[in-house]
Protein backbone atom coordinates (compact mmCIF):
# COMPACT_ATOMS: atom_id res chain seq x y z
CA UNK A 1 0.00 0.00 0.00
CA UNK A 2 1.13 3.57 -1.19
CA UNK A 3 1.90 5.18 2.18
CA UNK A 4 0.05 9.05 2.54
CA UNK A 5 0.32 11.55 5.42
CA UNK A 6 -2.58 14.12 6.44
CA UNK A 7 -1.51 17.45 7.32
CA UNK A 8 -4.12 19.59 9.45
CA UNK A 9 -3.69 23.48 9.83
CA UNK A 10 -5.80 25.49 12.21
CA UNK A 11 -5.84 28.89 11.23
CA UNK A 12 -7.75 31.53 12.96
CA UNK A 13 -10.64 31.34 10.33
CA UNK A 14 -10.68 28.39 8.40
CA UNK A 15 -9.31 24.86 9.62
CA UNK A 16 -8.17 22.59 7.24
CA UNK A 17 -6.89 19.01 6.28
CA UNK A 18 -4.80 18.52 2.87
CA UNK A 19 -3.54 14.80 1.93
CA UNK A 20 -0.25 14.80 0.75
CA UNK A 21 1.93 12.11 -1.35
CA UNK A 22 5.55 11.63 0.16
CA UNK A 23 7.15 13.71 -2.70
CA UNK A 24 5.05 16.55 -0.89
CA UNK A 25 2.13 16.46 -3.46
CA UNK A 26 -1.25 17.40 -2.17
CA UNK A 27 -3.92 15.16 -3.36
CA UNK A 28 -6.77 16.35 -2.01
CA UNK A 29 -7.42 19.81 0.10
CA UNK A 30 -10.89 20.62 2.69
CA UNK A 31 -11.34 23.65 4.45
CA UNK A 32 -14.48 24.13 6.78
CA UNK A 33 -14.64 28.15 8.27
CA UNK A 34 -14.75 28.20 11.93
CA UNK A 35 -16.76 31.27 13.28
CA UNK A 36 -14.97 33.88 15.48
CA UNK A 37 -17.37 34.37 18.59
CA UNK A 38 -16.87 38.12 19.57
CA UNK A 39 -19.00 38.35 22.78
CA UNK A 40 -17.39 42.00 23.99
CA UNK A 41 -14.82 43.85 22.39
CA UNK A 42 -11.18 42.71 22.93
CA UNK A 43 -12.84 38.74 23.81
CA UNK A 44 -12.25 36.98 20.45
CA UNK A 45 -13.03 33.22 21.11
CA UNK A 46 -14.10 29.83 19.22
CA UNK A 47 -16.47 27.06 20.85
CA UNK A 48 -14.15 24.27 20.77
CA UNK A 49 -16.26 21.37 20.39
CA UNK A 50 -17.11 23.40 17.38
CA UNK A 51 -13.95 23.04 16.09
CA UNK A 52 -13.20 19.35 16.34
CA UNK A 53 -16.26 18.31 14.51
CA UNK A 54 -15.40 21.24 11.66
CA UNK A 55 -12.07 19.57 11.32
CA UNK A 56 -13.34 15.93 11.49
CA UNK A 57 -15.38 17.16 8.45
CA UNK A 58 -12.48 18.37 6.61
CA UNK A 59 -10.27 15.35 7.34
CA UNK A 60 -13.50 12.89 6.31
CA UNK A 61 -13.72 15.10 2.82
CA UNK A 62 -10.29 13.91 2.31
CA UNK A 63 -10.34 10.65 3.46
CA UNK A 64 -13.14 9.79 0.61
CA UNK A 65 -10.70 11.00 -1.66
CA UNK A 66 -7.92 8.12 -0.68
CA UNK A 67 -7.16 5.84 -3.52
CA UNK A 68 -7.53 2.26 -2.64
CA UNK A 69 -4.11 1.28 -3.42
CA UNK A 70 -2.98 3.81 -0.50
CA UNK A 71 -3.28 4.19 3.05
CA UNK A 72 -2.68 7.62 5.26
CA UNK A 73 0.83 6.05 7.32
CA UNK A 74 0.57 8.96 9.87
CA UNK A 75 -1.31 12.34 11.11
CA UNK A 76 0.77 15.69 11.83
CA UNK A 77 -1.66 18.85 13.20
CA UNK A 78 -0.25 22.36 13.11
CA UNK A 79 -2.45 25.40 14.29
CA UNK A 80 -2.81 29.13 15.39
CA UNK A 81 0.00 29.34 18.45
CA UNK A 82 -0.34 31.66 21.48
CA UNK A 83 -4.31 32.21 22.80
CA UNK A 84 -6.14 29.36 25.29
CA UNK A 85 -7.69 25.73 25.20
CA UNK A 86 -8.51 24.68 28.64
CA UNK A 87 -9.85 21.53 29.64
CA UNK A 88 -11.43 20.72 33.59
CA UNK A 89 -9.73 17.78 34.87
CA UNK A 90 -12.20 15.68 33.16
CA UNK A 91 -10.70 16.75 30.04
CA UNK A 92 -13.80 18.97 29.10
CA UNK A 93 -13.53 22.18 27.30
CA UNK A 94 -13.75 24.90 29.87
CA UNK A 95 -15.33 27.26 28.07
CA UNK A 96 -14.28 28.34 24.53
CA UNK A 97 -11.40 28.92 23.18
CA UNK A 98 -9.14 31.91 23.05
CA UNK A 99 -7.38 32.85 19.94
CA UNK A 100 -4.34 34.93 19.77
CA UNK A 101 -6.64 37.74 18.20
CA UNK A 102 -8.09 38.21 21.95
CA UNK A 103 -7.10 41.48 23.59
CA UNK A 104 -8.79 41.16 27.01
CA UNK A 105 -5.45 41.10 28.78
CA UNK A 106 -3.76 44.18 27.28
CA UNK A 107 -4.32 46.19 30.70
CA UNK A 108 -3.13 43.93 32.45
CA UNK A 109 0.04 43.47 30.32
CA UNK A 110 0.50 47.00 30.09
CA UNK A 111 0.19 46.94 34.08
CA UNK A 112 2.92 44.34 34.50
CA UNK A 113 4.90 46.31 32.02
CA UNK A 114 5.01 49.03 34.75
CA UNK A 115 6.86 46.62 37.08
CA UNK A 116 10.23 44.59 37.15
CA UNK A 117 8.74 41.53 35.70
CA UNK A 118 9.11 42.33 31.81
CA UNK A 119 12.92 42.76 32.44
CA UNK A 120 12.60 39.22 34.32
CA UNK A 121 10.60 37.10 31.92
CA UNK A 122 12.71 38.18 29.33
CA UNK A 123 15.80 37.02 30.66
CA UNK A 124 13.70 33.55 32.17
CA UNK A 125 11.80 32.95 29.15
CA UNK A 126 13.09 34.53 26.33
CA UNK A 127 10.45 37.07 25.80
CA UNK A 128 7.91 39.81 27.52
CA UNK A 129 4.22 38.48 27.92
CA UNK A 130 1.92 40.22 25.29
CA UNK A 131 -1.67 40.32 25.79
CA UNK A 132 -2.80 37.02 24.30
CA UNK A 133 0.12 35.06 25.45
CA UNK A 134 -1.07 31.80 27.91
CA UNK A 135 0.77 33.79 31.09
CA UNK A 136 -1.26 36.77 30.24
CA UNK A 137 -4.22 35.15 29.41
CA UNK A 138 -4.21 32.68 32.74
CA UNK A 139 -3.75 35.57 35.12
CA UNK A 140 -6.48 37.59 33.75
CA UNK A 141 -8.55 34.81 34.16
CA UNK A 142 -7.35 34.27 37.65
CA UNK A 143 -8.08 37.56 38.45
CA UNK A 144 -11.28 37.81 36.93
CA UNK A 145 -13.07 34.38 36.33
CA UNK A 146 -11.74 32.80 39.74
CA UNK A 147 -13.95 29.59 40.02
CA UNK A 148 -13.21 28.96 36.55
CA UNK A 149 -9.45 29.56 37.39
CA UNK A 150 -10.02 26.40 39.92
CA UNK A 151 -11.43 24.56 37.61
CA UNK A 152 -8.78 24.25 35.30
CA UNK A 153 -6.85 20.58 34.90
CA UNK A 154 -5.24 21.09 31.55
CA UNK A 155 -3.49 24.25 30.10
CA UNK A 156 -3.72 23.32 25.94
CA UNK A 157 -2.80 25.38 22.61
CA UNK A 158 -5.14 24.79 19.91
CA UNK A 159 -3.43 22.29 18.13
CA UNK A 160 -3.13 20.08 21.19
CA UNK A 161 -6.33 20.24 21.88
CA UNK A 162 -7.30 18.78 18.56
CA UNK A 163 -4.04 15.37 19.18
CA UNK A 164 -6.39 15.09 22.72
CA UNK A 165 -9.32 14.98 20.55
CA UNK A 166 -7.67 12.41 17.77
CA UNK A 167 -5.83 10.33 20.63
CA UNK A 168 -7.07 10.86 23.64
CA UNK A 169 -3.47 11.80 25.03
CA UNK A 170 -2.64 15.16 26.80
CA UNK A 171 0.53 16.63 25.83
CA UNK A 172 2.26 19.33 23.69
CA UNK A 173 5.45 19.79 21.29
CA UNK A 174 8.67 21.70 22.33
CA UNK A 175 7.63 24.90 20.12
CA UNK A 176 4.21 25.39 21.18
CA UNK A 177 5.39 25.06 25.11
CA UNK A 178 8.06 27.82 24.68
CA UNK A 179 4.77 30.09 24.46
CA UNK A 180 5.12 31.50 28.33
CA UNK A 181 6.95 29.22 30.79
CA UNK A 182 9.89 27.66 29.66
CA UNK A 183 13.59 28.92 30.60
CA UNK A 184 15.12 30.05 27.67
CA UNK A 185 18.39 28.33 28.41
CA UNK A 186 17.28 24.86 29.50
CA UNK A 187 14.48 25.05 26.93
CA UNK A 188 12.37 23.15 29.75
CA UNK A 189 9.61 24.32 32.07
CA UNK A 190 11.03 26.34 35.08
CA UNK A 191 8.68 26.23 38.14
CA UNK A 192 9.82 30.02 39.54
CA UNK A 193 8.80 31.97 35.45
CA UNK A 194 4.65 30.53 36.76
CA UNK A 195 5.19 31.98 40.24
CA UNK A 196 6.25 35.28 39.18
CA UNK A 197 2.88 35.70 37.35
CA UNK A 198 1.19 34.27 40.21
CA UNK A 199 -0.04 30.94 38.44
CA UNK A 200 1.56 28.30 40.72
CA UNK A 201 -1.03 26.53 41.26
CA UNK A 202 -1.17 25.66 37.76
CA UNK A 203 1.98 23.69 37.94
CA UNK A 204 0.13 20.42 37.55
CA UNK A 205 -1.90 21.63 34.37
CA UNK A 206 0.89 22.24 32.22
CA UNK A 207 0.77 18.99 29.35
CA UNK A 208 3.97 17.33 29.04
CA UNK A 209 6.49 18.10 26.32
CA UNK A 210 7.36 15.97 23.46
CA UNK A 211 9.33 16.57 20.04
CA UNK A 212 7.09 17.39 16.94
CA UNK A 213 7.76 14.84 15.14
CA UNK A 214 6.84 11.92 18.44
CA UNK A 215 4.43 9.72 17.91
CA UNK A 216 2.55 9.99 21.01
CA UNK A 217 -0.70 8.08 19.96
CA UNK A 218 -2.86 6.76 17.78
CA UNK A 219 -6.37 7.53 16.35
CA UNK A 220 -8.78 5.99 18.33
CA UNK A 221 -12.03 4.26 17.40
CA UNK A 222 -14.01 7.40 18.06
CA UNK A 223 -12.30 9.90 16.47
CA UNK A 224 -11.72 7.57 13.30
CA UNK A 225 -15.64 6.74 13.39
CA UNK A 226 -16.16 10.30 12.97
CA UNK A 227 -13.13 11.58 10.43
CA UNK A 228 -13.26 8.49 7.94
CA UNK A 229 -9.99 6.73 8.71
CA UNK A 230 -9.20 3.24 9.96
CA UNK A 231 -8.32 3.82 13.83
CA UNK A 232 -4.64 3.00 15.12
CA UNK A 233 -2.94 5.66 12.47
CA UNK A 234 -0.01 7.56 14.29
CA UNK A 235 -0.39 10.77 15.19
CA UNK A 236 2.80 13.22 15.72
CA UNK A 237 2.47 15.57 18.54
CA UNK A 238 2.66 18.41 16.03
CA UNK A 239 4.10 21.79 16.03
CA UNK A 240 3.18 25.90 16.38
CA UNK A 241 2.08 27.47 13.06
CA UNK A 242 4.78 29.96 12.81
CA UNK A 243 7.54 26.77 12.38
CA UNK A 244 5.33 25.09 10.50
CA UNK A 245 5.02 27.62 7.84
CA UNK A 246 9.12 28.17 7.83
CA UNK A 247 8.97 24.38 7.64
CA UNK A 248 6.97 23.70 4.84
CA UNK A 249 8.88 26.69 2.20
CA UNK A 250 12.23 25.24 3.16
CA UNK A 251 12.79 28.37 5.47
CA UNK A 252 13.90 26.81 8.23
CA UNK A 253 17.17 26.90 9.57
CA UNK A 254 20.24 29.00 10.34
CA UNK A 255 20.77 31.65 7.46
CA UNK A 256 17.15 32.10 6.45
CA UNK A 257 14.28 34.14 7.60
CA UNK A 258 10.72 33.98 6.96
CA UNK A 259 7.97 36.15 6.37
CA UNK A 260 4.55 34.60 6.87
CA UNK A 261 1.85 37.23 5.65
CA UNK A 262 -1.52 35.83 7.38
CA UNK A 263 -4.06 37.01 9.76
CA UNK A 264 -0.45 38.11 11.43
CA UNK A 265 2.46 39.28 10.73
CA UNK A 266 5.25 36.54 11.37
CA UNK A 267 9.03 37.15 10.64
CA UNK A 268 11.38 34.23 11.88
CA UNK A 269 14.77 33.05 11.86
CA UNK A 270 16.71 30.44 13.62
CA UNK A 271 19.85 30.51 15.84
CA UNK A 272 22.17 28.07 17.80
CA UNK A 273 22.19 29.77 21.07
CA UNK A 274 19.24 31.79 22.56
CA UNK A 275 19.07 35.44 21.59
CA UNK A 276 17.00 37.61 23.62
CA UNK A 277 15.58 41.15 23.12
CA UNK A 278 12.47 42.86 23.73
CA UNK A 279 11.69 43.11 19.80
CA UNK A 280 10.80 39.26 19.73
CA UNK A 281 10.34 36.12 21.17
CA UNK A 282 13.06 33.57 21.63
CA UNK A 283 11.28 30.35 21.34
CA UNK A 284 12.18 26.80 21.06
CA UNK A 285 12.86 25.42 17.84
CA UNK A 286 12.30 21.89 16.44
CA UNK A 287 14.58 20.26 18.09
CA UNK A 288 17.01 21.21 21.51
CA UNK A 289 19.74 23.29 20.63
CA UNK A 290 17.72 25.13 18.11
CA UNK A 291 16.01 28.79 18.96
CA UNK A 292 13.29 30.20 16.64
CA UNK A 293 13.48 33.94 16.93
CA UNK A 294 10.27 35.86 15.74
CA UNK A 295 8.91 38.68 15.75
CA UNK A 296 5.59 39.17 15.30
CA UNK A 297 2.31 41.41 15.45
CA UNK A 298 -1.62 40.48 14.55
CA UNK A 299 -1.03 43.24 11.61
CA UNK A 300 -0.50 41.38 8.25
CA UNK A 301 -3.16 40.24 5.99
CA UNK A 302 -5.92 40.18 7.71
CA UNK A 303 -5.97 44.25 6.39
CA UNK A 304 -6.41 42.54 3.16
CA UNK A 305 -9.76 40.75 4.29
CA UNK A 306 -10.76 43.68 6.11
CA UNK A 307 -10.61 45.91 2.58
CA UNK A 308 -12.07 42.88 0.62
CA UNK A 309 -15.13 42.71 2.90
CA UNK A 310 -15.76 46.22 3.81
CA UNK A 311 -15.05 48.41 0.63
CA UNK A 312 -15.11 45.29 -2.24
CA UNK A 313 -18.39 43.14 -0.68
CA UNK A 314 -20.59 43.20 -4.05
CA UNK A 315 -17.70 42.45 -6.14
CA UNK A 316 -16.78 39.65 -3.93
CA UNK A 317 -20.04 38.15 -3.98
CA UNK A 318 -19.76 38.16 -8.05
CA UNK A 319 -16.51 37.74 -8.52
CA UNK A 320 -15.31 34.97 -5.77
CA UNK A 321 -11.17 34.78 -6.16
CA UNK A 322 -11.25 36.68 -9.16
CA UNK A 323 -11.41 39.71 -7.29
CA UNK A 324 -7.80 39.57 -6.33
CA UNK A 325 -6.77 40.00 -10.08
CA UNK A 326 -8.61 43.09 -10.43
CA UNK A 327 -7.36 44.65 -6.85
CA UNK A 328 -3.84 43.58 -8.42
CA UNK A 329 -4.66 45.66 -11.16
CA UNK A 330 -5.77 48.39 -9.35
CA UNK A 331 -2.88 48.20 -6.89
CA UNK A 332 -0.27 47.90 -10.16
CA UNK A 333 -2.00 50.90 -11.67
CA UNK A 334 -1.86 53.03 -8.23
CA UNK A 335 1.91 52.47 -7.53
CA UNK A 336 2.67 54.48 -11.20
CA UNK A 337 1.46 57.32 -9.91
CA UNK A 338 2.08 59.79 -6.95
CA UNK A 339 -0.16 59.29 -3.43
CA UNK A 340 -0.20 60.77 -0.34
CA UNK A 341 -2.33 57.96 0.81
CA UNK A 342 -0.57 56.01 3.94
CA UNK A 343 -2.14 53.17 6.39
CA UNK A 344 -1.24 51.50 9.67
CA UNK A 345 -2.36 48.25 9.58
CA UNK A 346 -3.58 47.81 13.26
CA UNK A 347 -6.94 46.86 13.17
CA UNK A 348 -6.50 44.21 15.72
CA UNK A 349 -3.11 45.22 17.06
CA UNK A 350 0.32 46.09 16.69
CA UNK A 351 4.36 46.09 17.05
CA UNK A 352 3.64 48.25 19.94
CA UNK A 353 0.92 46.67 21.77
CA UNK A 354 -3.08 46.25 21.34
CA UNK A 355 -3.09 50.23 22.28
CA UNK A 356 -2.90 51.68 18.50
CA UNK A 357 -5.46 51.51 15.85
CA UNK A 358 -5.27 51.22 11.85
CA UNK A 359 -6.26 54.44 9.72
CA UNK A 360 -5.80 55.72 6.61
CA UNK A 361 -3.67 59.48 6.43
CA UNK A 362 -3.18 61.09 3.82
CA UNK A 363 -6.35 61.01 2.01
CA UNK A 364 -7.89 63.55 -0.75
CA UNK A 365 -10.98 63.94 -2.44
CA UNK A 366 -9.40 62.57 -4.99
CA UNK A 367 -8.14 59.51 -4.21
CA UNK A 368 -9.85 56.62 -5.05
CA UNK A 369 -10.00 52.63 -4.07
CA UNK A 370 -6.99 51.75 -5.71
CA UNK A 371 -4.66 54.66 -3.31
CA UNK A 372 -6.32 53.19 -0.66
CA UNK A 373 -4.98 49.52 -1.10
CA UNK A 374 -1.87 50.79 -2.22
CA UNK A 375 -1.86 52.32 1.45
CA UNK A 376 -3.50 49.41 2.88
CA UNK A 377 -0.75 47.02 1.78
CA UNK A 378 2.12 49.28 1.52
CA UNK A 379 1.60 49.84 5.44
CA UNK A 380 0.85 45.38 5.74
CA UNK A 381 4.65 44.78 4.18
CA UNK A 382 5.96 47.96 6.53
CA UNK A 383 4.89 46.25 9.31
CA UNK A 384 6.61 43.37 8.25
CA UNK A 385 9.71 45.57 7.78
CA UNK A 386 9.60 46.92 11.66
CA UNK A 387 9.82 43.32 12.53
CA UNK A 388 12.41 41.82 9.70
CA UNK A 389 14.68 45.08 10.22
CA UNK A 390 14.66 44.37 14.04
CA UNK A 391 15.81 40.71 13.53
CA UNK A 392 18.35 41.96 10.61
CA UNK A 393 20.76 43.90 13.52
CA UNK A 394 20.90 40.55 15.64
CA UNK A 395 20.88 38.04 12.83
CA UNK A 396 22.25 36.80 9.53
CA UNK A 397 19.07 36.58 7.42
CA UNK A 398 20.55 35.93 4.42
CA UNK A 399 17.33 34.10 2.34
CA UNK A 400 14.24 36.26 3.27
CA UNK A 401 11.42 33.94 2.19
CA UNK A 402 7.68 35.33 2.05
CA UNK A 403 4.53 32.91 2.22
CA UNK A 404 1.05 33.48 3.31
CA UNK A 405 -1.84 33.73 0.77
CA UNK A 406 -0.90 37.36 -0.82
CA UNK A 407 2.54 35.99 -1.56
CA UNK A 408 1.24 33.98 -4.31
CA UNK A 409 0.16 37.00 -5.81
CA UNK A 410 3.17 38.77 -7.80
CA UNK A 411 2.29 42.20 -7.86
CA UNK A 412 1.92 41.49 -3.83
CA UNK A 413 5.35 39.78 -3.99
CA UNK A 414 7.00 42.74 -5.89
CA UNK A 415 5.97 45.14 -3.46
CA UNK A 416 7.11 43.34 -0.50
CA UNK A 417 11.13 43.02 -1.79
CA UNK A 418 10.67 46.92 -2.73
CA UNK A 419 9.49 48.35 0.59
CA UNK A 420 12.08 45.56 2.54
CA UNK A 421 14.50 46.89 0.24
CA UNK A 422 16.00 43.04 0.00
CA UNK A 423 15.57 40.39 -2.69
CA UNK A 424 12.95 37.55 -1.14
CA UNK A 425 11.50 34.34 -2.82
CA UNK A 426 8.55 32.83 -3.24
CA UNK A 427 8.16 28.86 -2.87
CA UNK A 428 5.97 27.43 -4.93
CA UNK A 429 4.31 25.43 -1.82
CA UNK A 430 0.35 24.97 -1.45
CA UNK A 431 -0.76 24.50 2.08
CA UNK A 432 3.01 24.98 3.89
CA UNK A 433 1.58 25.14 7.19
CA UNK A 434 -0.06 21.93 6.43
CA UNK A 435 2.75 20.24 4.63
CA UNK A 436 5.06 21.30 7.97
CA UNK A 437 2.81 19.14 10.17
CA UNK A 438 3.24 16.28 7.30
CA UNK A 439 7.18 16.44 7.18
CA UNK A 440 6.66 15.77 11.05
CA UNK A 441 4.32 13.33 10.58
CA UNK A 442 6.39 11.64 8.03
CA UNK A 443 9.53 11.80 9.89
CA UNK A 444 7.71 10.06 13.06
CA UNK A 445 6.87 6.79 11.35
CA UNK A 446 10.60 6.69 9.29
CA UNK A 447 9.25 7.95 5.97
CA UNK A 448 11.66 11.13 6.12
CA UNK A 449 15.06 11.30 7.97
CA UNK A 450 13.83 14.39 9.97
CA UNK A 451 11.42 16.96 9.48
CA UNK A 452 13.64 19.20 7.48
CA UNK A 453 14.82 16.53 5.14
CA UNK A 454 11.53 18.16 2.53
CA UNK A 455 11.81 15.52 -0.25
CA UNK A 456 11.38 18.03 -3.09
CA UNK A 457 13.69 20.14 -5.15
CA UNK A 458 13.18 23.18 -3.80
CA UNK A 459 15.05 24.88 -6.27
CA UNK A 460 12.13 24.52 -9.07
CA UNK A 461 9.75 25.73 -6.88
CA UNK A 462 11.39 28.64 -6.04
CA UNK A 463 10.41 32.50 -7.86
CA UNK A 464 12.77 34.98 -6.81
CA UNK A 465 11.72 38.91 -6.50
CA UNK A 466 14.34 41.53 -7.07
CA UNK A 467 13.66 45.17 -5.57
CA UNK A 468 13.03 47.13 -8.22
CA UNK A 469 15.92 50.06 -8.40
CA UNK A 470 13.76 52.97 -8.83
CA UNK A 471 10.45 51.98 -6.36
CA UNK A 472 12.33 50.49 -3.61
CA UNK A 473 14.50 53.92 -2.49
CA UNK A 474 10.55 55.85 -3.03
CA UNK A 475 9.50 53.15 -0.92
CA UNK A 476 12.17 53.18 1.50
CA UNK A 477 11.29 57.28 2.22
CA UNK A 478 7.82 56.30 2.77
CA UNK A 479 8.87 53.96 5.32
CA UNK A 480 10.67 56.14 7.82
CA UNK A 481 7.26 58.26 6.93
CA UNK A 482 5.45 55.42 8.17
CA UNK A 483 7.68 54.76 11.29
CA UNK A 484 7.55 58.45 12.44
CA UNK A 485 3.70 58.82 11.84
CA UNK A 486 3.58 55.57 14.25
CA UNK A 487 5.54 57.35 16.67
CA UNK A 488 3.95 61.19 16.77
CA UNK A 489 0.42 59.21 16.59
CA UNK A 490 1.45 57.21 20.26
CA UNK A 491 -0.60 59.56 22.38
CA UNK A 492 -3.55 60.12 19.91
CA UNK A 493 -4.11 56.31 19.84
CA UNK A 494 -4.03 56.37 23.90
CA UNK A 495 -6.34 58.91 23.83
CA UNK A 496 -8.68 57.43 21.19
CA UNK A 497 -8.61 53.71 23.14
CA UNK A 498 -9.72 55.59 26.03
CA UNK A 499 -12.77 56.60 23.86
CA UNK A 500 -13.47 52.79 23.65
CA UNK A 501 -13.64 52.45 28.00
CA UNK A 502 -16.93 51.71 29.72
Amino acid sequence: MTPLLVGIDVGLTVTKAVLFDTSGTPLAVARRRVPQLIPQPKFVERDMTALWSATCQAVAEIAAQLPRSAQVAAIGATAHGDGLYLLDRDGRPLGPGILSLDSRAGDLVAEWGRTELFGKALQRSGQTPHASAPSALLAWIARHQPERFAAIGHVLACKDWLRFCLTGTIGTDLTEASTSFTDVQTQDYAPDILDAYGLAALRPALPAIDLPDQIVGQLTEQAALVCGLPAGVPVVAGLHDVTASALGVGGYGLGHATMVAGTYSINETVSDAPRCDRHWFCRNGLRKGEWNNMAISPASATNYDWFMDRLCAQERAGLGDGLHAKLAQELDAARDRRSGVMFHPYLFGSPYGPGPSAGFLGLRGWSDRGDMLRALMEGIAFNHRVHVDALRDRFTTGTLHLTGGISRNPSYAQLFADALGQALIVTDTEEPAAWGAALCAGAGVGLFDSPTADPRDLNTLRRHYQPDPERAPHLARRYRLHCDMADALAPVWARLEEEERP
